[in-house]
């Protein structure tokens, strides 16, 4: 028997899932709730998002609902409509969840026209800075400050074989650099002498970010708020209105908060950070995986250094260690083996959700057969990953391919061209708009690995797989690092 108090508060959950649960009106699609009150099915979706949504996709087909931590997510699992979503501008909007989402994690306020008149425009359009010609200083400015780091760091005199775990490795040089090329260094040196802790406090922030984008508050996740607040500090106006060097996005970005009075300095210094988390989170690891999946293939890593050598010594005399070499973006550009490992790196780790909120209620068309009611403020999701995956479309998916880009830029679902089939940066608004900065960044960091270090994978060690738990947000992270040598390669050769 059930002592009073606990009978009441059993008949309370009851009562409060009864009335909560959403009813599945005539014509919507499947609806999957779940049994727990509020999260619904958020557990089963973190624990492995995708092996969840094959799952509901085998028992209700390709368009289903399901409630995930107090939202209503519509799920199109058919490539073949994706366009057709992405085309729905006027009544599907990404900029609202965005708005909601970035100021709950990050610690600004929300970027309201009536508080802020014209400010996320503003933001929108400085994103310009990170393509098109203003490519050329930013990748000018990240090779300088890759060589800095690897002839200060890695190149050792002797050559010796050196260890890391090769997670690691590519967080530490990657966080530095991109920080430098973005934000800039002090006036009177060329790295920052405090890296290392920012760079350990930002490890912590991002191992709870998925719990912040989820909405759950800061005050509930311990010592989280104060790691913000610091993060945060890190970029306030008196610390950083010295810094030298700094990206003309960052410097137009700071111009366009200043305008506004209502904004204090914590609350820009809070964009600054979000624009640090939005740069480092998903390269870093990107720049992992083509790392790993090449050091695992022999094959691709000699086809890609050879790549890589010969673009270098096309353009200057031949390559030795003992000089810095210049990468300018025509080179980049004719690094194909190298552009196809990316991606395809890409194609096995990004695990993103292409998010559109309902402004109203209204029919989605899918295909020319077929629609579906939606609802106001629910979120209509694509789920690349599932695409990525797809022995439709690509043979034998599970396998790193390093060359399954090269000359080829058409693929196929049941006998239909597809118009989306790669999307680590996801599409339409919510395409990422530093995804050729990110790329070139990581070209450049594969280019210096593979051409001044010889590089092994250490025997008898598990192999590393994508962490399923952060779904959603972009490049999965490893489940585990791997450990990794690595020694200057001597002279010319």
């Amino acid at each position: 028997m059930f002592p009073p108090l606990a009978c009441a508060l059993l008949l309370v959950l009851v009562l409060a899932l009864a009335i909560s649960r959403r009813k599945r009106r005539a014509g919507e699609p499947p609806l999957i709730n779940g049994w727990i009150p509020f999260l619904g099915k958020a557990l089963a979706f973190k624990k492995d998002a995708h092996k969840f949504l094959e799952e509901q996709q085998r028992n209700f087909g390709d368009v289903f609902t399901v409630h995930i931590a107090g939202r209503y997510m519509t799920f199109v699992m058919d490539p073949l409509m994706y366009p057709n979503v992405i085309k729905h501008g006027r009544q599907l909007d990404f900029h609202e969840f965005a708005g909601e989402a970035a100021p709950s994690a990050f610690g600004y306020p929300p970027v309201a026209e009536g508080k802020f008149p014209g400010l996320a425009e503003q933001i929108r359009r400085s994103f310009r800075l990170l393509g098109g010609d203003h490519l050329t200083p930013l990748t000018q400015s990240m090779m300088g400050n890759l060589m800095t780091l690897f002839r200060q760091d890695h190149m050792g005199p002797d050559g010796a074989w050196r260890t890391s775990g090769l997670y690691d490795f590519c967080v530490r040089v990657v966080f530095e650099a991109t920080f430098l090329t973005v934000y800039g260094r002090p006036p009177d040196a060329l790295r920052h002498a405090d890296t290392a802790p920012l760079r350990a406090d930002f490890a912590r922030f991002d191992d709870v970010f998925p719990l912040l984008v989820a909405r759950v508050p800061v005050r509930l996740l311990g010592r989280v708020r104060s790691v913000r607040e610091k993060l945060i500090r890190r970029f306030l106006p008196r610390r950083t209105s010295g810094w030298t060097g700094v990206s003309r996005f960052v410097r137009r970005r700071a111009e366009i908060l200043e305008r506004h009075a209502a904004l204090s300095d914590v609350d820009k210094a809070a964009h600054h950070f979000a624009m640090l988390w939005a740069s480092v989170a998903n390269t870093a690891p990107a720049a992992f995986w083509v790392a790993y999946h090449l050091l695992r293939q022999p094959e691709a890593l000699r086809a890609v250094r050879r790549e890589v050598r010969r673009v270098v010594e096309s353009g200057q005399r031949e390559f030795s260690t003992d000089i810095d070499v210049t990468l300018g973006m025509r080179q980049l550009d004719d690094m194909i083996l190298l552009e196809s490992a990316i991606k395809e790196s890409l194609r096995l780790s990004s695990a993103s959700i292409n998010i559109r909120v309902a402004k109203e209620d209204f029919a989605l068309r899918l295909n020319a057969k077929r629609s579906v009611p939606v609802r106001r403020g629910d979120i209509i999701a694509l789920y690349p990953q599932s695409v990525h995956m797809d022995a439709g479309i690509y043979e034998d998916p599970q396998t790193f391919r390093f060359d399954r880009f090269v000359g080829k830029s058409e693929f196929f679902k049941d006998g239909h061209k597809l118009h989306y089939y790669l999307m680590p940066f996801g599409s339409g608004a919510s395409i990422c708009p530093g995804r050729f900065f990110a790329v070139n960044e990581i070209k450049q960091f594969l280019s210096l690995l593979l051409l001044y270090f010889d590089m092994q994978l250490e025997a008898g060690q598990p192999d590393a797989r994508p962490d399923a738990g952060r779904a959603g947000l972009g490049i999965l992270r490893p489940d585990r690092d791997v450990r990794f040598r690595y020694r200057l390669r001597r002279g010319a050769c």
